[in-house]
């Protein structure tokens, strides 16, 4: 089957910040990257009871998987994230209860335990949010209390809302970690600027600068260019999901 183009509505100019807000920059090491276009993804699959068809699979410069363009019974296009496995011409449907099929979409509540997802919603209806990068399978453990417990790639086992939509199988694109960039170039091209070690910098610029000779970082642990600690654990203790973690991710 041959591969169709996405309609123009779908596709937007992305404008370049440069890592700046208002001229001053907020997030160093950013800047000169190519032109591209913003693919408007369907993150909430809240077309329920249409049937789709895949027409494309795309490259999307904005992200690590590639995704999927589709097209429902009533006419109408979208993105979706392409998981592993899904081809052209292949159906995928979002409702309530669906068929347990690669790329359908439905709440957690009605998905066998074992299975692997992708595109979780943390809150229903708010839009999938765990699971949405390249190679990333998201197993379903256990159903308690409204409650449905995920074990996440890296091993942290979360409660999240049964109500809430997953869609079906494990995120394409797999050896996205081995890629090679290959030359510099391509970096500045994808718009990211070189990074200078601190121990490289003067003292005025970042907090490791400074000293005679090839000095160290001399303090008590690594910081970041604002005086933060860049090492251990920097989470805030009270985020209000840390409730949600069942067991914490491994260290």
């Amino acid at each position: 089957m041959e591969q169709m183009m996405a309609p123009k509505n779908l596709r937007t100019i992305l404008k370049k910040h440069s890592g700046r807000s208002h001229g001053q920059v907020t997030v160093r090491a950013q800047g000169g990257r190519h032109k591209r276009y913003f693919r408007d993804i369907d993150f909430k699959r809240d077309k329920f009871g249409v049937e789709g068809e895949v027409v494309g699979l795309e490259y999307d410069p904005n992200r690590n998987v590639d995704i999927a363009l589709i097209k429902y019974a009533d006419g109408e296009y979208r993105y979706i994230l392409a998981p592993s496995g899904l081809k052209i011409g292949d159906k995928v449907i979002s409702d309530e209860k669906v068929e347990i099929k690669v790329g359908n979409a439905q709440k957690l509540k009605n998905i066998s335990i074992g299975t692997i997802v992708h595109n979780v919603e943390l809150i229903p209806g708010m839009g999938g949010k765990l699971g949405r990068s390249a190679g990333v399978g998201i197993q379903v453990l256990a159903r308690e209390g409204g409650f449905v417990h995920l074990k996440m790639p890296s091993s942290e086992i979360r409660m999240v809302p049964e109500d809430s939509l997953a869609t079906i199988g494990k995120l394409g694109h797999e050896e996205f970690m081995q890629r090679v960039l290959g030359k510099a170039g391509r970096s500045r091209h994808m718009g990211i600027k070189p990074t200078v070690r601190g121990v490289a910098q003067d003292p005025h610029s970042h907090p490791h600068g400074g000293g005679e000779g090839r000095s160290g970082i001399g303090r008590k642990r690594p910081m970041t260019v604002y005086g933060r600690p860049a090492v251990g654990k920097t989470r805030a203790k009270d985020k209000w999901t840390s409730k949600f973690i069942l067991k914490r991710r491994k260290v």
